[in-house]
């Protein structure tokens, strides 16, 4: 959960660098909360029978929206690639390139995003 509120707290920072263990537990933990939150929806009878979703659902894709694209580019950041890669998300095949960009491991030392957050954590 410390990883998921630490991305929550950098909101809209697209600087800096951000490790794997910080990119993937955000996206179980936030999957998670997202998957609760629907299942409330679906028992309130507030989901909408064609997309969905429900109005609690809706308020927690919008509220995490900004914070997963930031740490999405810190995390492409921590492999020496630009945040602009992150748009191939949209391109069908590509996206699968983005998976493993995503799941690579850190550039080693100091790059042009900033110091490993590895060696500062160490």
């Amino acid at each position: 959960m410390h990883w998921y509120i630490e991305v929550l707290k950098k909101y809209a920072d697209f600087s800096g660098r951000a490790r794997r263990k910080e990119y993937w537990l955000f996206v179980l933990i936030n999957l998670a909360v997202a998957f609760t939150i629907g299942i409330i929806d679906g028992l309130a009878g507030l989901a909408d029978p064609v997309s969905g979703y429900g109005p609690l659902g809706g308020l927690y894709v919008l509220a995490v929206l900004i914070p997963g694209i930031a740490v999405g580019v810190r995390r492409l950041h921590d492999t020496d690639r630009s945040g602009w890669w992150l748009l191939m998300a949209v391109v069908p095949f590509a996206a699968i390139a983005l998976l493993i960009f995503l799941a690579s491991d850190s550039q080693a030392g100091t790059n042009q995003h900033g110091p490993s957050p590895k060696a500062v954590a160490a």
